[in-house]
């Protein structure tokens, strides 16, 4: 079963994500770009630092070449961000990238890209897998030709260089004059991943003192999870206070998601990071217009929007919804508590390249630690705290818990009054007093995604337990 979620198709190297499955997926895109008879341009294919990474894409080209579509092909790993610019800015049809982002090691993936840039939409990635499904039950095969007869016949070809075009955009777009008045000291981690060489040439070019960890190939990234978390950033954290840098710069594994560590060792969430570029945009930039977050993102962006006299709109988990969302209202920016962000005028994707650029340029400009900037914005607006859980679910445990909180509705007792509750994806249920408990299902994986906003930590993590306890019980039956 081949099945697009949120990030795209993901599945266990060796068991899911196979030769066969990858070349019956592009098979399946082949279809789909033939019967739209949208062939008279080639689809960019691109790849990240992942196990079966590079492969995958050759296997992806050669069926997509074997049906006569072309294939521009990249001779390096690059960051999603990257191959998401290249389809916008070519004005391809569509992309494909190899990855599956922050995953466990374990896991890889394909990415679809579709015309602006963006995310496939779900009708997009229905139709591709309508398509599979039909090539199976009437058992046909993928088609195949040699890469190396590809390249011969010139379905496959190389752009002379994509990342020129990618650093220099979003250096049009940062004051890099501020921040070469700063003259920061930055460690930068990408986590062994593919996001590891545009921002240190962005970086450079502004005059920054850079160093890095893990900045090497590791196809394993380390043994640990490539997602730019509180637990996972430790070595980042303790060597940013020891040795005395200004910043910690941390990306996931295809680098679409950012970390931040201040001086003072403080790791500042995805959250924070939201609000403070907003704050920035809006304030100090002169940027008006509204602000976009999902389901499970902090409220102190509803507030901050209120605050300028604008509206705060919420989507669904997907960045396809905050992307669609932020090109109908002119929004600054949007972004997802998971630490993917985008900004008016750029990719409507995640990048971040350009968010940990203009997070540079923000604090460069207010001459303030990120920790002072958001303590001044707690002072404003209130304190907000969030709490997360991921919990596994049994073989039968998804429908079990989907028949009884999106069915049934049950809910366990908060212990404070609720306000309403929204089943748009999953459950979130709106206290009274402000805050929020969500339990949506993962897209990519089997578990369950439970989060929790409210005035303190304490709190929030009491409203994650009682869903946790709840849903525990379900599966247990």
């Amino acid at each position: 079963m081949i099945r697009f979620g949120t990030g795209g198709w993901r599945g266990i190297i060796g068991k899911d994500f196979i030769y066969d499955n990858i070349r019956k997926a592009a098979q399946g895109l082949a279809e789909m770009i033939l019967e739209e008879n949208q062939q008279d341009k080639p689809v960019m294919v691109g790849f990240d630092r992942r196990f079966l990474s590079f492969d995958a894409a050759r296997w992806i080209a050669e069926t997509l070449c074997s049906q006569g579509i072309s294939v521009w092909f990249m001779k390096r790993t690059a960051p999603t961000p990257l191959v998401m610019h290249t389809v916008k800015t070519k004005g391809l049809f569509y992309g494909v990238q190899v990855t599956a982002s922050h995953n466990p090691p374990a896991y890889n993936g394909i990415k679809l890209i579709v015309q602006g840039g963006r995310d496939a939409p779900e009708e997009t990635t229905k139709r591709l897998e309508e398509h599979v499904e039909r090539a199976v039950k009437e058992g046909r095969e993928p088609g195949s030709i040699p890469f190396s007869l590809a390249e011969e016949k010139g379905l496959v070809t190389y752009l002379k260089n994509p990342f020129n075009d990618f650093i220099d955009d979003i250096q049009s777009r940062i004051r890099m004059d501020v921040i070469r008045e700063r003259g920061l000291r930055i460690l930068f981690d990408p986590m062994y991943g593919s996001g590891a060489y545009p921002l240190m040439v962005l970086l450079y070019s502004a005059r920054c003192t850079v160093d890095h960890i893990h900045f090497e190939r590791d196809a394993y990234f380390g043994g640990h999870l490539p997602a730019p978390s509180e637990m996972s950033l430790f070595e980042l954290r303790q060597k940013v206070t020891k040795q005395g840098y200004d910043l910690g710069i941390a990306f996931d594994g295809d680098g679409d998601r950012l970390g931040i560590i201040d001086s003072n060792g403080r790791y500042m969430t995805a959250n924070e990071i939201l609000v403070l570029l907003y704050y920035y945009l809006h304030e100090y930039k002169g940027w008006s217009g509204p602000v976009v977050r999902n389901m499970s993102t902090t409220h102190m962006l509803d507030r901050l929007a209120e605050s300028f006299g604008e509206k705060c709109y919420e989507v669904p988990v997907g960045f396809k919804h905050i992307s669609g969302k932020l090109d109908e209202v002119d929004a600054v920016l949007g972004g997802e508590s998971s630490g993917g962000l985008t900004v008016r005028g750029h990719i409507p994707g995640k990048d971040s390249v350009y968010a940990a650029a203009l997070f540079v340029e923000a604090i460069c400009a207010l001459n303030k630690s990120p920790s002072q900037i958001m303590d001044s914005l707690y002072a404003r607006l209130g304190s907000h705290a969030m709490a997360e859980e991921s919990l596994p679910l049994p073989a039968g445990g998804k429908d079990t818990v989907y028949r009884d909180l999106m069915e049934r509705r049950n809910l366990p007792d908060f212990g404070t009054p609720i306000d309403r509750v929204a089943y748009l994806d999953g459950c979130k249920v709106y206290f009274t007093e402000g805050s929020f408990a969500v339990c949506r299902f993962s897209g990519t994986e089997p578990l369950v995604r439970l989060c929790a906003e409210a005035k303190d930590e304490k709190l929030a993590k009491e409203y994650v337990r009682r869903f946790m306890d709840h849903i525990g019980a379900l599966v247990k039956r």
